[in-house]
């Protein structure tokens, strides 16, 4: 099998050679998940400690033949002591720090990162706890690229994220793993002024839980961010079904796991404004989805105001309909109020059709912004970012939509990306 991985193994490791670095992120399926009978749900591989030792061996193999310079994995069995000294004695024997942390409440699994010491020193690792329905944390490593891989830069630093987002069991979900997202952008945005960081790479790397379709993916692309697999298949947002990387326990394959980069040359809106055109978009999709046309929708949030205009008393009553709010795991007091002072453009209290239109309907709001290629031009201060050399999935089936049938290392493939160091101009925040 080790032929099958060949092109992204060799290529990694030879790629390192030419001063590249390679990240891979993996969900490996933890035992207390992995259901062993489909006709007795309630077996689970973590009762049989020969099967997820032999599978957990064999994930660490492909680790190691891999040898990626960054590793991410999800659903790692924090509470299992002897699969954590399994791993930090394989990880550790082979040049690599490791990182663990587990989900909050005592969920049993949690997040594993790992950085190979011959490329990289951390400077600082912290741990983002959600403390949500979900119990859902991040991890976030700081780390300066050691020689030869700081060629451009003696103190060239990144970022890097590891996490997984909430499965979206209901519709009500759905906002939860958005305001997760939007917490991770948040902390990092703090970290970096908190130690006044100057402008580097961002990558975030995880299970996401959620397609090119979705309103993460769209909220994350509206930072400046991109899919590292999509840019170096050359595949556009719109292109969702070339590829999958997950089977779930419904049994319908999609494409969740992706490490996302930031290069500072991008051009970045306020991290509030993206947020609210993330939910303005969820708003706008759940009442196109009822077939609604402008003017009726425009209605619907009135309620039963008699003039041409939204109130605040309306709008709320209209995110309580649309099951945003109304329960535990909806929009709270603060994200409301911050919508509210987004789609009223004038700030006098009310919101008029105009408004509607551009805010929340149309949302034009974005428009030139995203018409322009996103990068920093002219001759602005140097830096240095990242170009995507190469991205590949394993197993190589699902480069081509299909879950093979006899792959039983995860219900996840697993997902590495070659990177090179660049330089390039520093860009700015956009209002």
């Amino acid at each position: 099998m080790k032929g099958r991985i060949s092109k992204i193994g060799s290529y990694a490791i030879s790629s390192s050679t030419r001063d590249c670095i390679s990240c891979t992120t993996f969900n490996i399926l933890a035992p207390i998940y992995k259901r062993l009978s489909q006709n007795d749900q309630s077996i689970r591989e973590s009762d049989n400690r020969a099967y997820w030792m032999g599978r957990n061996h064999r994930i660490l193999d492909w680790l190691l033949y891999e040898r990626s310079s960054i590793i991410c994995l999800q659903e790692f069995w924090v509470g299992n002591e002897e699969l954590v000294r399994l791993y930090e004695k394989r990880l550790g024997d082979a040049g690599y720090l490791c990182y663990k942390l587990g989900r909050t409440n005592n969920r049993g699994d949690g997040l594993l990162t790992a950085v190979h010491k011959d490329y990289f020193r951390v400077v600082r690792s912290r741990d983002l706890l959600f403390n949500d329905c979900g119990d859902r944390v991040a991890q976030l490593l700081h780390v300066e690229l050691v020689p030869p891989y700081s060629q451009y830069d003696a103190h060239q630093q990144v970022l890097i994220v590891n996490t997984h987002l909430l499965f979206p069991h209901d519709s009500t979900l759905s906002i939860v793993r958005l305001q997760q997202v939007y917490k991770i952008l948040q902390y990092v945005e703090s970290y970096q002024q908190e130690v006044n960081l100057s402008p580097m790479p961002i990558i975030l790397c995880g299970d996401w839980n959620g397609s090119k379709r979705g309103h993460v993916y769209k909220f994350l692309r509206s930072q400046g961010f991109v899919s590292s697999y999509d840019t170096a298949h050359r595949y556009t947002d719109s292109e969702s079904q070339k590829w999958v990387s997950h089977r779930n326990h419904r049994g319908n394959i999609c494409a969740v796991d992706f490490i996302w980069l930031l290069n500072p040359n991008r051009y970045r809106k306020l991290l509030k404004t993206s947020w609210s055109e993330a939910v303005f978009g969820m708003f706008r999709y759940l009442l196109r989805r009822a077939s609604l046309t402008a003017e009726d929708a425009f209605a619907f949030l009135k309620t039963d105001n008699a003039g041409d205009y939204i109130t605040f008393l309306g709008f709320c009553e209209t995110l309580r309909q649309l099951n945003l709010t109304g329960h535990c795991n909806g929009l709270t007091k603060k994200e409301i109020k911050d919508l509210w002072i987004q789609a009223d453009i004038d700030g006098n209290g009310i919101v008029d059709y105009k408004e509607f239109q551009q805010r929340i309907w149309n949302q034009t709001w974005s428009e030139q912004r995203d018409a322009e290629d996103g990068e920093a031009k002219g001759n602005q201060e140097q830096t240095v970012g990242f170009s995507v050399k190469n991205a590949v999935l394993f197993p190589p089936e699902v480069e081509k939509g299909v879950w093979p049938e006899n792959y039983s290392l995860s219900d996840h493939a697993r997902l590495t990306v070659v990177f090179s160091p660049i330089r390039m101009p520093c860009s700015q925040l956009v209002s």
